[in-house]
C-alpha cells in the first residue's frame, strides 16, 4: 500500500520507506524535505542517510501541497526566433534550478493582452515571473504585479522610479556610444538600422545614437526600421535600403542578428565589410564570434543579467513588499572586423 510501481518492474521509494529506515516518523521525514520547517540536527543527519541508501527524492508536487510554493517560475518572452534567447534561456533555466526552482517557459511571439498571459501563469500557480524581453512595454511586467505575482523584467525599460524589478542595460547609453564610434572612425555618413520602431529597445537605441550625432551637423545621419529582431528582417531592410538609396558608410544595427542578416546583404551586393560599409552591433552574442562573421559590437552582460534577474524574483518571492528597483549594467565596444580601426 503507498507504493507505486516505477519503471522497470521496481517500486517507487516511499516517505514511508525512508521512515522506516530512519527509525523516525513520517511527519519528521516531511519536515526534513520542506523548507523552513523546524527538524534537529541529529533527525536530519539519519534521514538524509536513510532517503540517501534507498535512493529516495522527495515528491515536488506532493511538497508543494503542504508548502503551498510550487517552486516554479514563469520565464516568459516574445523573442524566441533571435538565437541569443538560446543563451539567455539558457543561462535562466540553470540559474534557477541551482536555486532549487523550477523553469515554466512561456512563448508570447504573438501575444499582445498581458491579462491572458498572467490568467495562464496563475493556473500553474508560479511563485514567480521573469519577463525577458527588450520589446515589450514596461506595463506587460507590470500587470503580474498587479496581479500579487512577483515579477522581475529582464532587459526591461530603465526608469528611475520602476513600479517593478528592472534588470538590464541604459539602451539610450549604447546608442551613444556606437554614434561615438562612428564619428571616431571619421564616417561621414552613418545610419540606424533598428528593429521593430514600437519596441522601447529599438527607440532609446535609435534616441542615443541621434542626440550623439546631434552636435555633428556635418555628418549625415538616417535611419529605418526592421520588422523584428531577426536574421531574415534585418537582411530584408538592408537590401531595401540599398535598392532604394545610396548606403550610408557605416551602420549601426541596434541588434547583433539584424546585424548578421544585414552583413548578408551587403556581400551578396558584392560590397565589402568594413571597406564599403561598416557594420556595429548590439549584444556580443556567440555567433558574433564566430570567424566568418567576426562582428563588431557592443557587448550586453548577458550573464549578469541573468544572475540579478534570478536574485530579485528569488527575493521578491521571500518579501513581496520589497521595493522595485533597477539595477543596471554597463556594456562596453567589442572590437572586431566590421568596422574599419579608428586613425591615429
Amino acid at each position: 500500500m503507498g507504493q507505486v510501481a516505477a519503471t522497470g518492474g521496481r517500486m517507487a521509494v516511499t516517505l514511508k520507506d525512508v521512515a522506516a529506515r530512519a527509525g523516525v516518523s513520517r511527519s519528521a521525514v516531511s519536515r526534513t524535505f520542506t523548507e523552513g520547517a523546524s527538524v534537529s540536527a541529529k533527525t536530519r543527519a539519519k534521514v538524509e542517510k536513510a532517503a540517501t541508501e534507498l535512493g529516495y527524492s522527495p515528491n515536488a508536487i506532493a511538497s508543494s501541497l503542504t508548502t503551498g510554493r510550487t517552486k516554479l517560475i514563469g520565464l516568459v518572452s516574445n523573442n524566441f526566433h533571435n538565437p541569443l534567447f538560446l543563451e539567455v534561456f539558457d543561462l535562466f533555466t540553470r540559474g534557477l534550478q541551482e536555486r532549487g526552482l523550477r523553469p515554466l517557459l512561456v512563448n508570447l511571439s504573438n501575444e499582445t493582452d498581458p491579462a491572458n498571459s498572467v490568467r495562464m501563469l496563475r493556473q500553474y500557480s508560479v511563485d514567480g515571473v521573469i519577463v525577458a524581453s527588450s520589446t515589450l512595454p514596461p506595463s506587460f511586467a507590470e500587470a503580474f504585479r498587479d496581479a500579487g505575482v512577483p515579477v522581475v523584467h529582464s532587459f526591461g525599460r530603465y526608469t528611475t522610479s520602476p513600479h517593478v524589478h528592472v534588470v538590464g542595460i541604459d539602451n539610450i547609453a549604447c546608442g551613444r556610444m556606437a554614434a561615438e564610434a562612428l564619428i571616431a572612425r571619421g564616417h561621414r555618413s552613418v545610419a540606424f538600422l533598428g528593429g521593430p520602431e514600437k519596441a522601447t529597445s529599438t527607440q532609446d537605441r535609435a534616441r542615443g545614437f541621434l542626440d550623439a550625432l546631434a552636435s555633428h551637423p556635418d555628418i549625415k545621419v538616417s535611419t529605418s526600421y526592421a520588422s523584428a529582431y531577426s536574421f531574415d528582417a534585418g537582411r530584408a531592410e538592408m537590401q531595401r535600403v540599398l535598392a532604394t538609396q545610396m548606403p550610408a558608410e557605416a551602420y549601426f544595427c541596434g541588434d547583433d542578428v539584424l546585424s548578421i542578416g544585414a552583413l548578408s546583404a551587403i556581400q551578396d551586393a558584392g560590397l565589402r565589410v568594413p571597406d564599403d560599409i561598416g557594420i556595429i552591433g548590439l549584444n556580443d552574442m556567440a555567433m558574433s564570434r564566430w570567424e566568418n562573421i567576426n562582428l563588431t559590437t557592443i557587448r550586453q552582460p548577458i550573464a549578469e543579467i541573468i544572475d540579478a534577474s534570478v536574485e530579485l524574483v528569488v527575493g521578491t518571492i521571500k518579501r513581496p513588499e520589497r521595493h522595485p528597483e533597477t539595477r543596471l549594467f554597463p556594456c562596453r565596444i567589442i572590437e572586431r572586423g566590421t568596422l574599419r580601426p579608428v586613425p591615429r
